[in-house]
């Protein structure tokens, strides 16, 4: 009789723990993501909460989805297609200050990895000769910082909208080229020149060194889901202390990524990108907690918006930076 009845118990229990299962699914805010670029190292993290379930155990399905090389990230945050984007912090104060009423929820970069490049061969050894010059700049946004310093040191420059790749600078076809440390510098320098055949120009050496990706929300969203958004950037920052510790894991996670959006995928550059990143984050003489952006940062993006636009944003740093936190 008695094993009759485990007989007949056992599926009633199955069936209420599979109940239990999907309820707890069907209970789990779903928050969609939309990095500022293609699927690279620069965001391991993401990739590592959402695939290890750190997402999913704070209580919230994350889909990951990509613009496009000539969509920005901004685009999908203003036309809902995105409840979260990374994006540059200037060029989110930019945004704001266009009519976007977006809002930071968390800062993951602490630096600025942004380079002006030129080949020794072509006689640029200061910055001061770059007047009058062809310097490509990325298409898709991020240029307020470089031509913000341009700007301030008076020089006249063309600029030359790239699309994806360094190639117009490898040919001689422009005099400099605006690249990443973590991304475009490294594919320089693995396209056949030496880095000491190279002059670089670090936008951190000229007091521009202003945090760059951040996480964004509009204010409605951090008004109706902070508690969610919180568990999100939680859970995100968990991902990253992960990719950290577990750097092969994390870079076989981020060519898989590339592979399903048919990207062309090197490992040695997600392994150099990964590592430049993780450096961006930390918060070197920066008294920072991790995910948090300081008002001094803000000040200083908030000055050159103001010199570059010749007018101030309309928007104080509370208004603008809503942790989520505690």
């Amino acid at each position: 009789m008695k094993n009759r009845m485990r007989h007949f118990m056992a599926p009633g229990i199955a069936v209420l723990l599979l109940s239990l299962s999907l309820s707890a699914q069907a209970q789990l805010s779903k928050i969609v993501f939309a990095p500022q670029w293609i699927p690279q190292a620069q965001f391991a993290g993401y990739y590592i909460a959402q695939d290890k379930g750190f997402y999913q155990e704070a209580g919230i399905e994350v889909e990951i989805i990509h613009p496009s090389a000539n969509i920005q990230a901004t685009a999908m945050l203003a036309s809902g297609k995105a409840d979260v984007i990374s994006l540059f912090l200037v060029t989110a104060m930019s945004a704001k200050d266009k009519g976007l009423d977006l809002v930071n929820i968390g800062q993951t970069s602490q630096h600025s990895a942004i380079l002006f490049v030129t080949k020794k061969s072509g006689g640029i050894s200061e910055l001061n000769q770059l007047n009058g010059k062809k310097i490509g700049i990325w298409k898709s946004g991020f240029d307020e910082v470089p031509k913000a310093l341009m700007a301030e040191k008076h020089l006249e420059i063309e600029w030359v909208p790239i699309l994806t790749t360094v190639n117009l600078f490898l040919l001689g076809g422009i005099d400099a080229m605006t690249v990443m440390s973590y991304n475009e510098y490294d594919q320089i320098i693995n396209s056949g020149l030496n880095e000491d055949e190279l002059h670089v120009f670090a936008m951190s050496d000229y007091g521009y060194d202003v945090p760059e990706d951040g996480l964004y929300c509009l204010q409605s969203t951090y008004e109706k889901k902070k508690e969610e958004l919180g568990r999100f950037l939680l859970a995100t920052l968990k991902g990253w202390d992960y990719a950290a510790t577990h750097k092969k894991y994390a870079v076989d996670l981020v060519l898989r990524q590339m592979q399903q959006a048919h990207l062309q995928a090197n490992r040695m550059h997600q392994e150099w990108m990964l590592d430049k990143i993780l450096e961006m984050m930390k918060p070197g003489t920066k008294k920072v907690k991790q995910g948090e952006l300081l008002e001094t940062d803000f000040r200083k993006a908030f000055k050159i918006l103001s010199d570059y636009n010749d007018s101030e944003p309309h928007y104080s740093f509370s208004e603008f930076y809503r942790p989520t936190l505690k």
